[in-house]
């Protein structure tokens, strides 16, 4: 079964390393704690506020279970 799992990120000027740095260590860990074998697709999209600055990302992870 192919499932999808969607984690956000809210992103603050000068701190961007480390909030991606966090977010890969969550999508890491739950692959790790869901025992998937099979990672089909990781892809991120960046999100924007009015103004077009970048406000955060949106990560997806597709996975066979």
């Amino acid at each position: 079964m192919v499932t999808v799992k969607t984690f956000g990120e809210p992103l603050q000027p000068f701190k961007t390393h480390q909030e991606l740095d966090d977010l890969d260590q969550r999508v890491n860990n739950f692959i790790r704690e869901k025992n998937i074998a099979k990672v089909i697709s990781v892809s991120d999209t960046a999100t924007t506020d009015a103004s077009g600055a970048t406000i955060g990302l949106v990560r997806v992870l597709v996975y066979e279970t």
